[in-house]
């Protein structure tokens, strides 16, 4: 039987949280005997940090009078990672809602180790309750990416630390979407990413409200925006569709039925119609659990766009007003 590779040796975890009390005790539990732990803590007012240093874990406080954003704490986590032990090759990133799944480490270090040319993977990350409400099935079906040579990672993967360091790690002024952003860039220096077929970890949204979900979506509008605006003009045109999608379903249309509907004629609304064919196309793709169609989350992914064009305007609103983006968080 071949050995596995000496993680311990070869990768250390960054992990990130605020007040995520036993998600994140399950967060560091789930990593391997031996492997270098990093907790960055954005000011909890629970014991995250004197739990995490009896453990044993290192941990960073970022100082809160910076504005906070999850780059801002993986670049601080990372260098304190390179501190304790220089030569690592590999950094896993884990969000203190998240685990790891026992083998994934292993698979990971594997991976890139074989692949020199491979600089970030990923695997399915499983939502921990997806039958206890409707968002969080959402989020469960969101983590099931394609496999293969993918585009983007989520906050959750295992990079090879000399590429991401001479990426300058994450944009520290994005609020959202620092991990795509990354990804593009190490993509443009010729890394690849991979998504591998084998369980990562498990994720827990602990969505119950419609405005957590609401702010979710929103954040992901800002994110779209401001992904366009960085690199919207090369040759990617990065975000430039998914920004058009949210501002084309969220306000242009619904908009343009309303005002024609009210200056011209009322047989505008027909307009409208668009959303219900919508619905019908997006749930005619989903996987179907009961032989149905599952038209309640067709219906929340539609409307979705709403609070996503919202973020758009965000970004552009804070943008002209040369303000500093303020952190849209839902839990």
């Amino acid at each position: 039987m071949t050995a596995g590779p000496d993680l311990s040796r070869l990768v250390g975890v960054v992990a990130i949280g605020r007040n995520e009390g036993e998600r994140l005790r399950r967060c560091l539990a789930s990593v391997p005997a031996g492997v270098a732990r990093v907790y960055v803590d954005s000011g909890s007012s629970d014991d995250s940090v004197a739990w995490a240093q009896a453990q044993g874990v290192a941990v960073v406080a970022l100082d809160m009078r910076i504005p906070f954003t999850a780059a801002r704490a993986r670049n601080a986590g990372l260098e304190r990672l390179v501190a304790e032990a220089p030569d690592l090759r590999y950094v896993q990133f884990v969000d203190g809602d998240s685990e790891l799944a026992p083998a994934w480490l292993t698979t990971a270090v594997t991976h890139l180790e074989a692949q020199p040319e491979v600089v970030a993977v990923g695997g399915r990350l499983r939502e921990r309750h997806p039958e206890a409400t409707l968002y969080n099935r959402l989020c469960d079906a969101e983590w099931d990416t394609p496999v293969g040579e993918a585009e983007a990672f989520g906050g959750n993967a295992c990079l090879r630390v000399a590429p991401l360091r001479a990426a300058g790690g994450f944009r520290i002024g994005l609020i959202a979407g620092e991990e795509p952003e990354l990804a593009l860039r190490l993509r443009r220096a010729g890394g690849l990413i991979h998504r591998l077929p084998v369980d990562m970890g498990w994720h827990d949204a602990a969505i119950t409200r419609l405005g957590q979900w609401w702010q979710r979506n929103r954040r992901v509008g800002h994110a779209f925006a401001e992904g366009a605006a960085l690199h919207g003009s090369g040759p990617e045109r990065f975000c430039v569709r998914a920004t058009r999608r949210a501002l084309g379903w969220g306000a242009v249309l619904p908009l343009t039925t309303v005002v024609l509907a009210l200056a011209v004629h009322p047989a505008w609304l027909a307009l409208a119609l668009a959303y219900p064919l919508q619905m019908l196309r997006i749930a005619r793709r989903l996987p179907r659990h009961d032989g149905g169609l599952d038209w309640a989350r067709a219906g929340l992914l539609v409307l979705g766009h709403v609070p996503a064009a919202q973020g758009v305007f965000d970004y552009h609103w804070r943008r002209w007003r040369k303000r500093s983006p303020e952190l849209i968080e839902y839990k």
